[in-house]
């Protein structure tokens, strides 16, 4: 997971639990996703990158752009 690129479909930001889909086996799945660095926000449609995962659906994300 760690390293794979995602789009987020719930915005995320301080003190809120976002979503981003990313492709996984095949297809893709929904994950809950907070940001790496605690004051960053990444609205709807960001392409973020997976920083940490922690199963079974619980993703960290930076801005793939940087």
């Amino acid at each position: 997971m760690v390293g794979k690129q995602g789009r987020v479909t719930g915005r995320i930001g301080p003190g809120l639990v976002g979503e981003v889909m990313v492709p996984v086996r095949g297809g893709v799945e929904a994950f809950y996703a907070h940001p790496s660095v605690a004051d960053e926000e990444f609205p709807v449609g960001t392409i973020v990158v997976v920083v940490e995962y922690f199963p079974p659906r619980t993703v960290y994300v930076a801005n793939a752009l940087v």
